[in-house]
């Protein structure tokens, strides 16, 4: 399997802040790789130094085969980069904003087939300051794409937009994968890194704290499925001989369930009880679960595959 991206030990310091702190990790070619973390984590530094932004204080970074701040000019034209917050001239059409671009890289492209690829075609001649939040995110895929590139970095690309938009997003980005391009994605939505993501990386302080496909990284950290049942919080002890892990709150009961067997016996426990419930369902956690589990056991103190119990 080839990489797009490379980096061995990285790290970024302004003044006493290590504000990348080791990091390493590697970006297969082809795959749609997201990058999370909270506030603060290390993420924008790191992507930057990608993108040939910044500079690293050290470690190795190799992008397409070559180093992003020394080669920079070589590497321009193989990436495409949506930045956080894109905005471009309000009275600029999309057709106009890809005929200004192709002529800055200097190539020629076939604007309407490119703004079909983005579903932009029935507002090609719309100005931008018309066009929605979605569309204008559009426009700054389509943009990215001018210069045919073999590597899209996408900062958080659906940020304040609506359900019906962020979901028109995740199809131009499943679009440019099925395309065979590489998407190194940043995002705070932890339901869209699992919707998209082939791998993913999380970085805390500077740290890469978990790396694998959503999968891997929710069986690897989080909690076993669980049966919840909507009743009265009594349940949880009338459940407590059976052995197995209770949670409650105000309006229900989650039981961890170690094999299928153990729902049958949970559920002819709570039928004889005589106590009232309203219904029940099983529940896996998510990758925002387990992000949420992971970070705050780090601010805790503890190591992020560590429970309760295991700090008692």
């Amino acid at each position: 399997m080839t990489t797009s991206i490379e980096v061995s030990k990285l790290v970024k310091v302004y003044g006493s802040l290590r504000a990348v702190d080791g990091v390493d990790c590697e970006v297969h070619t082809g795959e749609v790789f997201s990058f999370l973390g909270p506030n603060g984590a290390g993420k924008t530094t790191t992507v930057e130094i990608l993108e040939g932004l910044r500079r690293r204080t050290s470690g190795e970074v190799r992008v397409l085969g070559l180093d992003p701040w020394t080669q920079i000019d070589k590497l321009r034209t193989r990436v495409g980069v949506i930045p956080q917050d894109f905005h471009f001239f309000p009275k600029l059409t999309p057709r106009e904003a890809v005929r200004l671009y192709a002529s800055l890289f200097a190539v020629k492209i076939d604007i309407d087939e490119l703004l079909a690829r983005v579903e932009l075609s029935d507002k090609a001649d719309d100005h931008y300051d018309t066009l929605s939040g979605g569309q204008h995110q559009k426009v700054g895929v389509a943009l990215a794409l001018v210069n045919d590139p073999e590597l899209c970095f996408l900062d958080e690309p659906t940020t304040g937009l609506d359900p019906r938009a962020r979901r028109s997003i995740w199809d131009v980005i499943r679009r440019l994968r099925g395309e065979g391009r590489t998407v190194f994605l940043t995002t705070h939505y932890l339901d869209e890194a699992q919707q998209l993501s082939d791998r993913i990386a999380i970085i805390h302080r500077g740290k890469i704290i978990a790396t694998g496909s959503p999968n891997e990284i929710i069986s690897r950290y989080g909690r076993p499925e669980r049966l919840r049942i909507v009743g009265e919080p009594a349940l949880a002890d009338r459940l407590a001989p059976l052995g197995l892990r209770v949670e409650r709150d105000d309006r229900a009961v989650e039981v961890e369930l170690r094999s299928k067997g153990d729902a049958l016996r949970i559920l002819e426990t709570i039928a004889a009880s005589g106590l009232r419930w309203d219904s029940f369902s099983t529940r896996t956690d998510t990758l925002e679960d387990v992000f949420i589990q992971m970070v705050g056991r780090l601010e805790d103190g503890s190591a992020p595959g560590t429970t309760t119990e295991d700090r008692s």
